[in-house]
This record gives C-alpha cells, structure tokens and sequence, in this order.
C-alpha cells in the first residue's frame, strides 16, 4: 500500500497532532512498525522527534526506493532501511510486532485487504501490543463531514474497492484479534487516531 497525495498531505497537516499522541503512546524504548510507509517523510519525522523510538518502516517494493532516498537524507540512526511488506504476504519480515502505526492506509484498502491485515497480525502482535490508526472514519454508518463525502466519492472514483472504512467494522475486526479501544482521538481535516492494545 502506498499513501500519495491527497493522502500524504492530510498527514503532513497533521503530522505535529499525531506526535504528540505518539510521545504518550510510544513512551518506552521500542520498535515501531509502520505499515504503509508511502514516501517515508513521515518515518523520518517521527524517529527524529521520538529517539527513544526504532522506527521500522515498510511499503510494497514500488515504493521503497523513494523510503530510503528519504532515510539517507535523515541520517538517523533510529530510523531502520525499509522493507517490503503487503498485507497479501504469507510470511511479513518480522517475528514479533510490540508496536504498530498506520497511516492513511485502510481507506485506499479494499474491505478484504482490511480483514486480511487484520488476520495477519494475529500471526504478529504481542500479548500487550499496541496499535496506532490514523485517518477518516465513518461512524454509524455515516460521514462526520461533507469533506469527508467528497472525498470518499474521489476514492471510489479512483479505485472502486477503496473507499473511508466504518468506525464499528474496524472495531469488530481488532477485538476479533483481542484489541480493545483506549482512544479515539479526534484529529485536524476531520481524521481519527485510534489507539488500541492487545488483551494479555
């Protein structure tokens, strides 16, 4: 998966809002998998503002040339070389995931790819894993906003199976895999953040 613009520049305005959620989520040295990495400037905005952090990010193989031109711009030494990583693989490249952040990502996923990423991380997180979600949502069946309408219209336009995700779906596919919701955080640009945590 990937995150071109118009995805990428609703993260770039919130990129300040979402740290600082992820300075108290992310509070112990660990390292954080990003899915969907997209062209890696947001990884190396938040490994070079969360040290304590090793940040692994990851994409399908199209996109990681242009992670690692931004990674040898960066020079940081928290911020790992790409990998490759599709929620289709069998087999990802890690054996065990304490921390999990995705960005704009399910709303350019077909439904299926949704529940098949979920299906994997059950192979993949934790007993007490945690998991950063940030994007739009639809809640009750319904857009919190005109924009958002919009641009839900533009996404099926440009790719039929794509499109926003409702909130209660998403919620019933983590607790499925034992996460529990411990924030909903309302963000800039009518986005989400959701925070959840493995059940031991």
């Amino acid at each position: 998966m990937t995150t071109e613009k118009p995805f990428s520049q609703a993260c770039e305005n919130n990129k300040e809002p979402i740290l600082q959620i992820l300075k108290t989520v992310f509070d112990q040295p660990m390292t954080v998998w990003e899915i969907g990495s997209g062209t890696g400037q947001h990884a190396c905005h938040f490994a070079e503002n969360l040290p304590h952090l090793t940040w692994q990010p990851t994409d399908r193989p199209e996109n990681l040339p242009g992670i690692q031109l931004w990674r040898d711009e960066a020079q940081l030494a928290n911020l790992l070389p790409p990998l490759s990583l599709d929620v289709g693989d069998l087999q990802w490249p890690c054996a065990q995931i304490d921390a999990l952040f995705t960005a704009n990502t399910l709303h350019i996923m077909s439904s299926d790819e949704v529940e098949l990423l979920f299906k994997r991380l059950t192979n993949y997180l934790s007993t007490d894993a945690t998991m950063c979600i940030y994007g739009p949502f639809n809640y009750a069946g319904a857009y919190t906003s005109e924009s958002n309408a919009r641009f839900d219209l533009w996404l099926k336009e440009r790719d039929t199976r794509s499109g926003i995700k409702d909130f209660e779906a998403i919620m019933a596919l983590a607790e499925h895999i034992g996460l529990t919701l411990q924030a909903d955080h309302a963000m800039p640009a009518n986005n989400r953040l959701l925070v959840l945590r493995k059940r031991a």
